[in-house]
């Protein structure tokens, strides 16, 4: 069985990644949709740069439940992962995209005289806070008892 990560590791999992994630929404036809995007975390939160007008954007708009995978690993014996569920909105007010876009730019280490001084046009921002987190690492796991 694998070993649950504790709410310090799951954290430091997500600060270490190099900023991929799957985004599951639900699409109008009850279908997951399940799309790897760039993401950064602020506190409990995930937050993930999109273009508006996409699918994902849509369906967080008549469905905010959605969920975010995280893994890495290449073999069985070293896979480790966190699965978040919770609820998102899109965020297109300028003034918090423009905060959200210099706290991305801050966390991938650009230096802050070329943080962002305008929203770009046509992005939004998906801004997921979690209500359930499942993790595994199977690098610890425990042997199965007979």
């Amino acid at each position: 069985m694998p070993r649950k990560l504790s709410d310090e590791e799951i954290e430091a999992f997500l600060d270490s990644r190099p900023g991929w994630a799957t985004l599951s929404t639900i699409d109008k036809d009850g279908f997951p949709h399940s799309v790897p995007l760039g993401y950064f975390r602020l506190g409990r939160d995930i937050v993930m740069g999109v273009r508006d007008g996409t699918r994902k954007v849509a369906n967080v708009e008549s469905n905010p439940n959605v969920s975010i995978m995280l893994e890495d690993g290449s073999t069985m014996a070293d896979i480790r992962g966190v699965l978040l569920q919770g609820h998102a909105r899109i965020v297109r007010e300028p003034g918090e995209v423009l905060q959200l876009a210099r706290h991305g730019a801050r966390r991938r280490g650009v230096p802050e005289s070329e943080w962002p001084t305008a929203p770009r046009p046509g992005v939004v921002y998906i801004r997921m806070t979690p209500v359930r987190t499942v993790s595994w690492d199977y690098s610890q796991s425990t042997p199965d008892e007979a």
